[in-house]
């Protein structure tokens, strides 16, 4: 366990993260009352599941869990680096935490057998190139119970017009700028500084092993709001739609 050194990190990946989602916490709670109505109206087993993917260093999975302790909470993560520091975030704890590649085949089988009850994600899929994220719909759509949902927190180009594009992009600065957060330490020098700490030595090297590794600093895959929506209706989702939206921070939900 890596203790004041790991809390150190989780703090500064926080505060970061706030640069590009000025209002994330309150984007994290909207997250968590979809699950919430989604649990309430559903009768659900005493011990629901909810998957987190991408879950890095656990931001939202813990939040997840505090939310909704009665459930079987489960991050998904391939990065070796950032599962390091969310084992610190985790500890104590009936938190899962399982390293997995969400293109890989067969990801979701370590997880659970169906029917899960809700899947979330944050700031996390838009590393998926279109073809790898309608695959990782189809699983989930596979795999959620009827009305389950699917919730997707992240920075998401709104229209393919590049003036509208701006427009939500200054949107979201303005919202940093009036909140304090957009002088926030970047995501490009977090990590940099983030796999040179030699007190991070182990777990960097074993992120080099790993696939992941030469997948961080690839482009997103600037789909749209609606080819996302799109995906997901032919992944086998009964609907979708943005629930909550500053610029092009929102919250996407689909309903199984």
């Amino acid at each position: 366990m890596l203790g004041e050194t790991a809390r150190t990190w989780l703090h500064r990946w926080d505060e970061q993260q706030e640069r590009y989602s000025p209002d994330r916490e309150e984007r994290f709670q909207v997250v968590i009352d979809i699950v919430g109505r989604s649990l309430d109206r559903s009768g659900t087993a005493a011990r629901p599941l909810l998957v987190d993917l991408g879950c890095g260093t656990g931001s939202l999975t813990t939040r997840l869990a505090r939310a909704f302790p009665r459930a079987d909470t489960v991050g998904v993560d391939a990065d070796p680096l950032l599962l390091g520091l969310a084992e610190e975030a985790v500890a104590g704890t009936d938190i899962r935490l399982l390293a997995r590649d969400l293109t890989a085949p067969g990801w979701a089988d370590a997880v659970a057998p169906a029917p899960w009850d809700a899947a979330v994600s944050s700031t996390a899929l838009h590393w998926l190139d279109p073809g790898e994220l309608a695959a990782l719909y189809r699983t989930l759509a596979a795999r959620l119970r009827p009305g389950g949902v699917f919730v997707d927190a992240d920075n998401r180009r709104p229209a393919d017009d590049p003036e509208l594009i701006d427009i939500a992009r200054h949107v979201r600065a303005r919202r940093a700028h009036r909140t304090g957060r957009q002088g926030r330490e970047a995501w490009a020098g977090w990590w940099k500084t983030f796999l040179s700490a030699p007190e991070l030595a182990p777990l960097t090297e074993a992120r080099a092993r790993s696939p992941i590794a030469h997948r961080t600093f690839r482009q997103p895959n600037g789909l749209t709001t609606a080819a996302q929506t799109a995906l997901l209706r032919e992944a086998g989702f009964s609907g979708a739609a943005t629930v909550w939206q500053c610029g092009d921070d929102s919250v996407l939900v689909a309903v199984r």
